[in-house]
């Protein structure tokens, strides 16, 4: 029979390609609902993933591609082992990112005294740099209506990349943390945090980033190095001392409180108790002693002002100090003096940026004389919002706080052993988590002075003057979550009663989007909303994500469930490595060094590009290769014409019919061990191993096993059948060892000769492929073969011969045993390598060697 006849009766095309099976394929996916949660089955049958809901503010990167894959590595595995799998997607929408890009794309910005506008249209976007310096004013309703509308086109593109890429998510379970669903979860958790005492409002300092006008949370600090300089200022002691002091910050001197030293520091011991006074202002501040002050920095004693930094609030906090705050929200200087300090030098700053006051307050010190020596550059790091472009400052504001161990040393110990509890992949990622944890100094601020979030669901009273009674919140019934406080009024209220004295007034604040997405497995579990699923769900089997958002995201779920369910929220963590760019440095949007991810998809099809994802482990960085790419497309691509040709000699007629012949059962023996590998390492979560071990057979399988029978399967006989019974069981084997990293060129191949779905279909097992051999199989037979093959190929190659050239004698030397050994294949040898003799001659070499005659 033909290999043309063949194909025809199976069903293969004659030219496999894999142009299209994304399209052809994603469509089916859905339409056959192949990855649909199965809501009927017990819990220990599902397997739930806290997919992480990937922020809507722009374009999806590589790096997205990357740790998503790995998701759906697991994803898959899981499926094909048996368990039906909760696996949702979700899009983080609200925050500071959707208000920025909408910002830049309409050129508006949100004034909530405006009245809502429903005649308001937007302008055309993307809209020109002069809009954006100059933006539009809008109301808060009708601003939120236009994040909600560029969020919507934004989901839509990032959903068409997922389903290209082949993630087998459940889209029925699709979430946004801005939805009703989630607003309803985030307001219910806050309110019991609330009534347990877990959640609670304090005036105090707060991080402040001034550009996008909103306290800032310390998980979202980072330092960035920038110019900065050493000013000495001269302060006057008693009897006429000089104390001279060292500060990067001569602007906030109004704000001067104290000069503290260290306790054990001799130079300033006779000074504290003391008083000194501050340049310019002479203002009288006290001399502290407290051991942050370090001898060694600068002249040993430091000015403490409120506030410059942390190390400052912790000063005024334990050393209880004045307050003279100077820096307002619009990072301008105050246009009154704090109390106690003079209006006439004072004058000279006020209104002014933080830079401006600074030169002028330098050239104040200097008239006075009390600015010693010159002015000493330096470079040192400051500290920004995450997302910001500006340098924080410290401001003294009413904000809502979640208490999560950083002042309570009884729940940081049990976090900590929430950490010890779950199971890190890798195992020393555990340890940035602790460092986190152990390393909090004050409780987790979650109010944002934003507009596109969660609103915080409380009022208050307003008193007969109309002042606001912040220790007695007003709140909501839980049946009627979600709610917005600006627009709807409190139980025993109505809205006339808003903002008059006796009434009520909403509070205006948003809840920070961690606040909300440190909820997913309640949001996307249906807590409260679905019990029985959150039954089968909740704690979910794994949590994956990145490893920057361990102090973020994964720690403060931790703390939600550990307050809410006493427990974890998952029982694994998987972390992502970094993407590199091809100089090893970090890709990210920052730098500019992103690569987007669509045209890759299309040019090298999705496998391709998976391929390039799976190889890299969890915590392990990998560095973007277009080249490795082009070797997945090769794989896949290798994939379909190796089936194609095997299937064409008749395997698909004979795929539960025994192994007989040595050859073949060798091959299904390291077939098996292949196997256990695989399925331990995805048991591990090593997908990489697993691919790694798939792989190295698989070009073993197509390069040597398929030469080595094509001839005998060709043929009739036991021979024959025994070879094409192999192919069978090996390549339905290889298809589902594939199935996850490429799920389109495994599911086009399978529909050439199975039914269903591959990715429906069970994992493989040892017992499986064990059961396709009759007798013992010896893995070692199969690398023997492709030893004296690879030779007598060599000899071909050496001498520019065609490898159908025949060799009309070839001798194969080496031990005894060897040899005898080399004589169960010799058959498959010589039709393989079309050798006319082959003669055996033992113990003249101690390893074997294929010497050809041609």
């Amino acid at each position: 029979m033909t290999d043309t006849a063949r194909t025809a009766r199976t069903g293969v095309p004659e030219r496999p390609t894999l142009d299209g099976l994304e399209e052809t394929w994603s469509r089916r996916w859905q339409e056959d609902g192949t990855y649909a949660f199965d809501r009927t089955k017990e819990r220990s049958d599902v397997y739930a993933i806290d997919t992480p809901p990937p922020t809507v503010s722009g374009e999806l990167h590589m790096g997205h591609v990357f740790s998503y894959t790995h998701t759906d590595l697991v994803a898959r595995f899981q499926r094909m082992r048996g368990r039906t799998v909760f696996y949702p997607i979700g899009w983080d929408d609200n925050g500071l990112p959707t208000e920025r890009r909408v910002q830049n794309v309409y050129g508006v910005r949100c004034d909530p005294s405006l009245p809502y506008d429903p005649q308001w249209q937007a302008p055309q976007a993307p809209v020109d740099d002069a809009a954006r310096k100059d933006p539009t004013p809008i109301s808060r309703r009708n601003f939120i209506e236009l994040c909600e509308r560029l969020t919507v086109s934004d989901e839509q593109v990032f959903e068409a990349l997922w389903r290209r890429l082949g993630l087998s998510v459940d889209w029925s379970l699709m979430y946004t943390t801005i939805g009703s669903a989630a607003r309803a979860t985030s307001q219910r958790a806050f309110l019991r945090n609330l009534a347990r005492g877990e959640a609670y409002q304090a005036e105090a300092p707060t991080l402040w980033d001034v550009g996008f006008a909103t306290a800032v949370a310390q998980a979202e600090l980072e330092d960035r190095e920038r110019p900065g300089a050493y000013h000495r200022l001269r302060f006057h002691g008693p009897d006429g001392r000089e104390v001279l002091i060292d500060t990067t910050r001569p602007e906030l001197l109004p704000a001067c409180v104290a000069l503290v030293c260290h306790p054990d520091d001799e130079r300033y011991a006779d000074l504290v108790g003391t008083v000194v006074r501050t340049p310019v202002f002479g203002v009288e501040v006290p001399v502290r002693a407290h051991t942050l002050a370090d001898p060694a920095k600068g002249t040993g004693i430091a000015m403490v002002c409120t506030f410059g930094d942390l190390t400052d609030v912790t000063w005024w906090r334990e050393l209880d100090l004045e307050t003279r705050v100077v820096i307002g929200r619009d990072g301008r200087l105050l246009p009154e003096p704090p109390s106690g300090v003079p209006g006439g030098p004072y004058a000279e700053l006020a209104g002014q940026t933080v830079n401006g006051a600074r030169r002028r307050l330098v050239e104040l010190l200097a008239d006075a004389g009390d600015l010693v020596g010159d002015v000493r550059p330096i470079t040192h790091p400051v500290k920004f919002y995450e997302r910001g472009d500006r340098p924080l400052e410290i401001v003294s504001t009413r904000q809502w706080y979640l208490r999560n161990g950083g002042r309570d040393a009884d729940l940081r110990e049990a976090l900590l052993a929430r950490g010890r509890e779950l199971r890190w992949v890798p195992e020393h990622m555990r340890h940035r988590y602790e460092h986190w944890v152990s390393g909090l100094t004050g409780d987790w601020l979650v109010s944002r002075q934003r507009f596109f979030g969660v609103p915080v669901p409380v009022w208050y009273r307003l008193d007969d003057v109309g002042e606001p009674d912040w220790s007695h919140p007003l709140t909501p019934e839980d049946s009627a979550l979600p709610i917005d406080p600006s627009e709807d009024a409190p139980p025993g209220y109505d809205e006339s009663q808003r903002g008059v004295p006796g009434g009520f007034v909403g509070d205006p604040d948003v809840l920070d989007t961690w606040a909300t997405s440190s909820l997913t497995p309640q949001i996307a579990g249906g807590w409260e909303r679905d019990p029985e699923l959150f039954r089968k769900v909740f704690p979910m089997d794994l949590r994956p994500q990145g490893q920057e958002i361990i102090r973020t995201w994964l720690f403060a779920t931790v703390v939600r469930a550990h307050l809410e369910h006493g427990a974890l929220p998952w029982h694994t963590a998987e972390l992502s490595g970094w993407i590199l760019d091809p100089d090893r440095k970090k890709m990210s949007k920052s730098k500019g060094n992103v690569v987007t991810p669509m045209a890759l998809l299309a040019q090298h099809g999705s496998d391709a590009v998976r391929y390039w994802s799976a190889n890299g482990r969890p915590g392990t960085d990998l560095a973007f290769d277009p080249a490795q790419i082009k070797v997945g497309r090769r794989l896949a691509t290798k994939l379909l014409n190796a089936s194609r040709f095997a299937l064409g000699l008749g395997a698909a007629d004979a795929l539960r019919a025994p192994a007989t012949t040595p050859l073949d059962r060798a091959v299904l023996a390291e077939l098996a061990s292949v196997v256990a590998a695989a399925t331990a390492a995805f048991e591990a979560y090593d997908h990489t191993a697993a691919l790694q071990a798939t792989e190295s057979f698989f070009w073993r399988f197509c390069d040597d096993y398929i030469e080595l029978v094509k001839e005998r399967a060709y043929g009739t006989g036991t021979g024959a059948d025994s070879a094409r019974a192999t192919l069978a069981t090996a390549l339905s084997v290889q298809l589902r060892l594939f199935a996850p990293v490429l799920p389109y060129a495994t599911e086009e191949v399978w529909s050439w000769w199975r039914y269903g779905s591959v990715h429906r279909s069970p994992w493989p097992t040892t017992y499986e492929v064990n059961r396709a051999v009759q007798g013992e199989g010896d893995p070692a037979l199969l690398r023997l073969a492709s030893d004296a093959l690879g030779q007598v190929r060599r000899a071909k190659s050496e001498r520019k011969l065609s490898m159908r050239a025949e060799v009309p004698l070839a001798e194969a030397l080496g031990p005894a045993a060897l040899l005898d050994q080399l004589t169960e294949v010799a058959d498959d040898l010589r039709a393989a390598g079309r050798i006319g003799k082959l003669d055996l001659l033992p113990d003249r070499t101690t390893e074997l060697v294929i010497a050809c005659a041609f």
